[in-house]
């Protein structure tokens, strides 16, 4: 257990001790009561919000109830001190012995540090990717493949039990499409002229392979035959060799889905009448017409028409949404509606990572699974920002139209598998990301991939300088020759667990890049110390017992670095080249 889970149960103690005395009542809910790090670390070393939350409902005032919890927190042993701060905020100061207890638990625990058991065995559906199988991914795709696959080993890092899921949209006419624009390049494969490729059709280079193979199956038996006669056969090669690409494309990023859910099938299924069938006998589905668009002008003529409309409103959602169209097929939400059902009944939450181009339809999604679901399933969905692409400082010119885009394989094969994925999260999913080809790979502070490789690099070296003096690793050193700033790195590195903790219950993988980074910064100042001053270095020849303290204080903090780099699916570097 780690040392904020101690005092999150010490702490939990003393207000049991409350309830009995009947200065607290039994039932208050304590699910909001937080044991943390302070913001200013001069204000001492954890801090709770007890007396805050739980004030206003057991009938008291903060600062009253802060007085009572105070002296009793100050009577455990590793307590120095207990103050109240401003409205009744509650800080506590520990005794060091306390933090060097904490870094041999780092030590002894080793990759287990941190993991945690708040996800209680829940399930989770974590669908991420789900692009149009129509071509290779792109760097927009592979954002979004990185912040969800990232997701997943943290939420199972945290006790949720995870399955991560790709939704094939097969159904649309984008599909039609990819078999005709494959169709073409099949007709080139046979030697015809094909001229320049045809608007709307896929220009990409990607469909030649397949081309040539289909050519040499069916010789020129499909080049003039009428479409219904080839459009299935060129349909099924197209999805079959876009969903192997994608598949390889994102195993180069060591990303694996568990399941792979086709559109089409869940409409050949039935499953999207049943969905609306359950809708119906709640009574959330009815015929009738939609607003006049307000995008319209005024003089436009518009004409309403009846649909099959879903009482999305009642769920928080800006309108009714139709499920039908008037032709009698599925909308795009219709069919999405019932896929969600579907994802539910094998989950307690579902987690989605879309592209920001699909923050219209978040409202009217979760108000489905909400009434599907009588509110048992939740559904967060996590909107991921474009990926804009520089190098040395340039913008890279694409053209969708001449199919010359820089895919996802391109960027890993340039950089590294280790450098895509940690800099996908060096910024919140929700705001725009730059991702310069010369300054993710440039060996400086401003580069949070290196800064952190770096760090445990450094201490990997530390580990084999010392196993070449001879230093036995195996003995226990003496934690109390570490200083107040070694201490201080103690500190950050024990905040692992919680901010596991926090990025799981919040969906927000960047969260763990960004406390890497400081726990960097922190060891690297530390290193640097030594830069002057020779005695303050990490390994000192003529003080073996200090150099052993210090290297114990090292190895800890790597262990985190690893720990936090194995979540966003990179490797800790032992050295840089």
């Amino acid at each position: 257990m780690s040392l904020y889970a101690q005092y999150a149960a010490l702490l939990d103690g003393v207000l049991d001790d409350l309830v009995a005395e009947g200065a607290l009542p039994a039932d208050l809910d304590r699910s909001h009561v937080t044991v943390e790090p302070p913001r200013d670390p001069a204000h001492g070393d954890l801090a709770t919000n007890a007396a805050m939350v739980l004030a206003k409902p057991a009938g008291t005032n903060p600062r009253s109830l802060a007085g009572l919890i105070k002296p009793k927190l100050e009577a455990l042993p590793p307590v120095t001190s207990v103050e109240i701060a401003g409205p009744g905020f509650i800080n506590l100061r520990l005794k060091p012995d306390a933090w060097r207890a904490e870094l041999r638990t780092i030590l002894r625990e080793g990759d287990a540090y941190g993991l945690c058991a708040v996800g209680n065995d829940e399930r989770v559906n974590v669908e991420y990717v789900s692009a149009n199988p129509t071509g290779p991914l792109h760097m927009g795709h592979c954002r979004g493949a990185v912040v969800g696959d990232s997701l997943a080993r943290i939420l199972e890092a945290a006790g949720f039990r995870v399955t991560k899921e790709y939704y094939v949209n097969d159904a649309g006419a984008q599909v039609d499409t990819l078999a005709r624009s494959l169709h073409l390049r099949y007709r080139q494969a046979l030697g015809q002229d094909i001229g320049e490729i045809p608007e709307g059709l896929y220009p990409g280079d990607y469909l030649k392979p397949v081309a040539v193979v289909l050519a040499a199956d069916y010789g020129g038996d499909l080049a003039e035959v009428p479409e219904e006669q080839w459009l299935p056969i060129f349909r099924q090669a197209a999805m079959k060799a876009m969903l192997d690409l994608i598949r390889h494309d994102l195993a180069l990023l060591d990303i694996h889905h568990d399941i792979f859910s086709s559109e089409a099938e869940l409409q050949g299924s039935g499953a999207v009448e049943e969905g609306m069938q359950v809708l119906r006998e709640k009574g959330l589905v009815y015929q009738g017409t939609l607003e006049r668009p307000k995008s319209l002008d005024p003089h436009d003529e518009w004409e309403p028409v009846e649909l099959t409309l879903f009482r999305s409103t009642q769920f928080g959602d800006d309108q009714d949404r139709p499920m039908k169209k008037s032709d009698g097929s599925w909308t795009y939400f219709g069919s999405d509606a019932a896929y969600h059902w579907q994802k539910a009944q094998n989950a307690d939450h579902l987690v989605n990572i879309w592209g920001a181009d699909h923050a219209g339809t978040v409202k009217r999604v979760q108000a489905a699974v909400k009434a599907l679901t009588d509110g048992r399933v939740d559904l967060d969905v996590k909107l991921v920002q474009m990926v804009r692409l520089f190098r040395g400082g340039e913008p890279v010119k694409m053209s969708k139209r001449a199919g010359d885009f820089v895919t996802l394989a391109d960027v890993v094969r340039e950089v590294g598998k280790d450098v895509v994925r940690f800099m996908m999260l060096t910024k919140r999913a929700d705001t725009p990301l730059d991702f310069d080809f010369a300054k993710v790979v440039e060996a400086s502070k401003d580069n949070p991939v290196f800064y952190v490789q770096y760090a445990h690099a450094r201490i990997s070296s530390l580990k084999r300088k010392a196993a070449d003096a001879g230093a036995d690793l195996s003995s226990e050193a003496d934690l109390s020759l570490l200083d107040d700033e070694e201490l201080a790195l103690v500190k950050r590195a024990a905040q692992y667990p919680r901010v596991l903790e926090g990025a799981a219950l919040a969906h927000e993988p960047h969260r763990i890049a960004f406390y890497l980074y400081d726990l960097a910064a922190e060891f690297h100042a530390l290193w640097n110390r030594g830069n002057d001053d020779p005695e303050r270095r990490f390994l000192i020849e003529n003080n073996p017992q200090l150099s052993r303290a210090r290297l114990e204080l090292a190895l800890g903090v790597g262990q985190i670095v690893r720990s936090g780099l194995k979540l966003m699916g990179v490797a800790a570097a032992e050295e840089m080249r």
